[in-house]
């Protein structure tokens, strides 16, 4: 009964499992970073690197044709949350870049310009509008689509700082090794879904295990390679308080700026809920993945700190808030019923 109820409160505040294996794996990697930065076919890193293309397979076998042209429709709402997604997040974190970019800061704050400029999450995007009472078909087109734009608009923001700070950054080759790695996988399983769409929807949550456990290896691996250099030695426990203030800051600031756009809109009630939680988001899938092929091994996890800390926050954010506005919404039909 006691494991039930510390479980039941930890998945009220946000707090599942995978926040705490996240954790577990940056230890693990600080004890025993040498499996982690082994080279070869059969390597830790290179069965990440598989594992990133069967976890965007099954994501676009779980897709159909149907559900994308009926997504087309509410424009209005795909242009807030895209824009707010690929726009508004970067401009807002290159306008305050003079308060956080020193040059004892510069691997961090490359990694809190990667989380504004990377895609929304898609799994947790469509269970927080699921539990508000949102628009969920228009929350898994736009979750779905944000993830295939980022493959092509996140290399194109991180040219502009990549370039400038060591002027080797190849913009074609990285989005060509994404096309390979995650765009080709979609469409193969969108092509498939006609025929093998019925497994990824009756074991979608034995497949949503194996994304989690890819993701953890990906962490791993790359934290074994910042810790075998040292990189985390100039971070203070303070430093690292100030990120996840940061982290909590920007998600408010973008929420808030999101609602502010949807009442000006006059979206209605269920398009606002949606436009909140896509729009707010951000993909550690994604920010894993494109972290392989963006950043060179021995920074990765470095750059990797703020969006790990980024997406536990959203985690418990979203997840109060969406357990509010279910309660609210409740609590309205109980009114009128009665």
């Amino acid at each position: 009964m006691e494991n039930r109820s510390l479980s039941t409160l930890l998945a009220r505040v946000g707090l599942d499992w995978f926040i705490l294996a996240l954790l577990a794996m940056i230890g693990l990697a600080r004890l025993w970073p040498g499996p982690g930065i082994q080279e070869g076919p059969l390597s830790l890193s290179a069965l990440a690197s598989y594992g990133v293309s069967f976890i965007f397979f099954f994501y676009g076998l779980r897709l159909n044709f149907d559900q994308l042209k009926a997504g087309l429709r509410n424009y209005r709402l795909h242009l807030v949350i895209h824009l707010t997604t690929f726009v508004l997040f970067p401009a807002v974190v290159l306008a305050c870049r003079s308060l956080w970019l020193t040059p004892d800061t510069t691997l961090l704050w490359l990694g809190i310009f990667y989380v504004a400029a990377l895609p929304s999450t898609v799994s947790s995007s469509v269970v927080m509008v699921s539990i508000a009472g949102g628009n969920l078909p228009a929350a898994i087109f736009n979750a779905s689509i944000s993830s295939l734009i980022g493959v092509f608009i996140t290399p194109l923001w991180m040219s502009f700082l990549l370039s400038s700070t060591n002027g080797q950054y190849d913009l074609g080759s990285v989005i060509g090794k994404l096309t390979i790695q995650v765009i080709l996988p979609v469409l193969a399983g969108l092509l498939l879904n006609r025929w093998l769409g019925w497994f990824a929807d009756r074991y979608k949550s034995y497949l949503r295990y194996f994304d989690q456990f890819t993701i953890l290896l990906i962490v791993y691996t790359s934290f074994c390679e910042s810790f075998s250099l040292n990189l985390f030695a100039n971070y203070s426990a303070a430093d690292l308080a100030l990120l996840a203030a940061l982290m909590l800051a920007l998600f408010f600031f973008m929420f808030g700026i999101i609602h502010l756009l949807s009442r000006l809109l006059h979206f209605e009630p269920k398009d606002r809920i949606t436009a909140l939680f896509c729009g707010s988001k951000k993909s550690l899938v994604q920010g894993s993945v494109m972290a392989n092929v963006l950043f060179p091994g021995n920074i990765a996890g470095v750059v990797l700190l703020p969006i790990m800390i980024y997406h536990a926050l959203q985690l418990i954010v979203a997840s109060i808030i969406a357990q509010r506005l279910a309660h609210r919404s409740s609590e309205k039909n109980e009114v009128i019923q009665e």
